[in-house]
C-alpha cells in the first residue's frame, strides 16, 4: 500500500514538472512567435565608432517607431520591415553621411541569437530571435538591441510593458514572467532562459 502511495506521489510530481516544463517552452516559443528586434553593431569599440552606432539607432527608430505602433502582429511588422529595407538602409547612411563617417552601412532581415537581456522593467531570456540588422563598417564592434515590435523600445513602466506585451499576442502568464523577479515568475523565466541558450547553441552549430 506504501509502496504504491510513494509511487503515485513520484508520477505525480514528475507529471506536474513535466507540464511545467513543456508550458514554459510553449511561452518560449511564443516569444519568438510575437517579437522582432532591432540590432545595430558597430564598425568597433571605439568612442567615435560607439557614438556613431547611437545616432543611427536613434534615427532608425524615428523612422520606424510611428509605423510599428500601427500594427498589430509579428507578421504585419515583419512585412513593413522586409519592404522598407531600402529605406532604412539609406536613412542610416544618410546619418553616418552627415556625422562625416565614411563607412556604410547594410540593413538585413534574419534569425539571430541574443543573450538574455534586462531592461529597465522587464528582462528577455536568451534564445533565436527574428531582428532587423543594422551593420555599420565591418561590424566588429559592441551592439545594441531592443524590441522593435512590439514598441517596447523605451518602455515606461512594468505595467505598461504588461499592457503593451498582451495587446501583441503574449499571455498574461508571459508577460508577467518577463516583469517579475522574484519567487515563482523568476523560476519560470530561468527555465525559459536555459531552453533559449540551448536552441540558440543549436541555431549556431548550423
Amino acid at each position: 500500500m506504501w509502496k504504491w502511495l510513494k509511487r503515485l506521489v513520484i508520477f505525480t510530481v514528475f507529471g506536474g514538472l513535466l507540464l511545467g516544463i513543456l508550458g514554459i517552452s510553449r511561452e518560449q516559443k511564443q516569444l519568438q512567435e510575437n517579437l522582432l528586434r532591432l540590432h545595430v553593431v558597430a564598425n568597433s569599440d571605439s568612442g567615435e565608432d560607439q557614438a556613431v552606432k547611437l545616432k543611427v539607432r536613434d534615427g532608425v527608430l524615428d523612422l520606424l517607431d510611428s509605423a510599428m505602433e500601427g500594427l498589430t502582429t509579428l507578421e504585419e511588422a515583419k512585412k513593413y520591415v522586409t519592404e522598407h529595407l531600402p529605406q532604412i538602409e539609406a536613412e542610416a547612411n544618410r546619418i553616418l553621411k552627415e556625422a562625416g563617417s565614411q563607412m556604410k552601412a547594410v540593413a538585413t532581415f534574419a534569425l539571430e541569437t541574443f543573450p538574455t537581456r534586462v531592461y529597465d522593467t522587464f528582462r528577455l531570456p536568451a534564445g533565436v530571435y527574428e531582428s532587423l540588422r543594422i551593420t555599420i563598417g565591418q561590424g566588429q564592434g559592441h551592439n545594441w538591441w531592443c524590441v522593435l515590435f512590439p514598441t517596447l523600445c523605451i518602455p515606461a513602466t512594468t505595467e505598461g510593458f504588461e499592457e503593451t506585451a498582451e495587446a501583441s499576442g503574449m499571455s498574461q502568464e508571459l508577460s508577467r514572467t518577463l516583469t517579475r523577479q522574484t519567487g515563482y515568475y523568476d523560476v519560470r523565466f530561468r527555465i525559459m532562459d536555459l531552453m533559449g541558450q540551448l536552441k540558440g547553441k543549436l541555431h549556431g552549430e548550423k
